[in-house]
């Protein structure tokens, strides 16, 4: 999928840029995800979405509602920084990557 570099000694930890390598398809998806992230996630009633939503086990809708608040989030502390939203965007779709893993192996 995609890779991404990481300097880390005792307590700091820098992270590069996502880089060129793996699925160029899975990393374009990612980064156009990671747009939808931009705004608060708020599923209207009556939308498809919310009835996917509500069929989904708890365990996995808790998960889901918190990723995408600490998505949210990643885009409001880019912002209130100014760097520039395709920056920021990546970023986002670098935090998006672990997401999607980490629902990939949760048990249940």
């Amino acid at each position: 999928m995609t890779k991404h570099t990481e300097y880390s000694s005792g307590q700091s930890r820098q992270l590069g840029g996502i880089t060129k390598t793996g699925n160029s398809h899975a990393r374009r998806l990612l980064v156009e995800a990671a747009w939808q992230h931009r705004r608060d996630y708020l599923p209207s009633a009556q939308s498809v979405l919310h009835a996917r939503w509500e069929k989904a086990p708890a365990p996995a809708r808790l998960r889901g509602q918190a990723g995408n608040e600490r998505l949210h989030h990643q885009w409001v502390a880019f912002t209130a920084r100014k760097k520039r939203p395709v920056i920021a965007n990546v970023a986002v779709a670098r935090e998006l990557a672990g997401w999607c893993w980490s629902l990939a192996v949760m048990d249940g």
